[in-house]
């Protein structure tokens, strides 16, 4: 399994983040998990083919992890010679159809029939999705919009787990146990904290309820960049930390 982090940045306009997006490849699986502002042009500018992407996991509804879904989409038929034949999935919680069908009355109605085959799965609680090349796709709800979910990812004996946006939950961390990576939003310091984000040490709590072997921040509010992430989170989580930057690159 590889995880590409393309957007570790948030709605804040920040000069070498864009907003939330990461590609999990395994197999023949390419899972985009959210797509945020900025994400398509990242992954050109990184050199990722975005041209073989096979499925996009949304977490919630905010923009800055759904404003490029359109780009995506109208990219795959009109950014590439041949345009794209090969099918696309399309999951996220309940109302993610209800989204799509929003965005085609803004951008029009290629976006749900782009000449390819796109289908739109909304994905309950807990269900497990089986994808090619026996992968697994689960989600969990998380305290940040009411529609918010974490995901699963599953390969044999190696999972990765992304939180999305979320608050504090003990919940995911005990959903989360034994993950070989954890993939968590950090996006302010402790003196912001609001109940819809984590702060560094809300992190390493979480990371250390689930026992996680590795964990990789992302989601970062410029404010956050100017605390010790590592010293913080470290107070309570003793594995490895990773800072995650736009184009960071992990096989596990």
């Amino acid at each position: 399994m590889q995880l590409t982090t393309i957007g570790t940045g948030t709605a804040a306009p920040h000069p070498s983040r864009v907003s939330a997006a990461h590609l999990v490849q395994s197999g023949s699986v390419r899972l985009l998990l959210d797509c945020g502002s900025g994400a398509v042009h990242r992954m050109a500018s990184l050199g990722v083919a975005w041209q073989d992407i096979t499925h996009v996991a949304l977490t919630h509804f905010h923009a800055d992890h759904i404003a490029d879904l359109p780009m995506l989409i109208m990219g795959w038929r009109w950014g590439q010679l041949p345009p794209r034949s090969a099918p696309v999935t399309v999951f996220g919680p309940v109302g993610t159809g209800a989204l799509l069908e929003g965005m085609a009355t803004v951008y029009g109605a290629s976006i749900l029939a782009p000449g390819f085959p796109l289908t739109v799965r909304e994905i309950a609680p807990d269900e497990v999705v089986k994808l090619p090349d026996g992968v697994e796709l689960e989600g969990f709800p998380v305290p940040h919009t009411p529609e918010s979910m974490a995901y699963s990812v599953r390969d044999g004996a190696r999972r990765l787990v992304y939180t999305g946006d979320t608050g504090p939950s003990e919940a995911l961390g005990h959903w989360a146990a034994g993950c070989d990576l954890l993939l968590a939003e950090c996006s302010l310091p402790e003196a912001m904290a609001i109940p819809s984000h984590l702060t560094p040490s809300q992190v390493g709590a979480l990371a250390a309820t689930a026992g996680a072997q590795q964990l990789v921040l992302t989601h970062f509010y410029p404010p956050v960049e100017t605390v010790d992430l590592r010293g913080e989170v470290g107070a309570l989580y003793h594995g490895p930390v990773v800072l995650a930057t736009d184009g960071w690159h992990h096989t596990f």
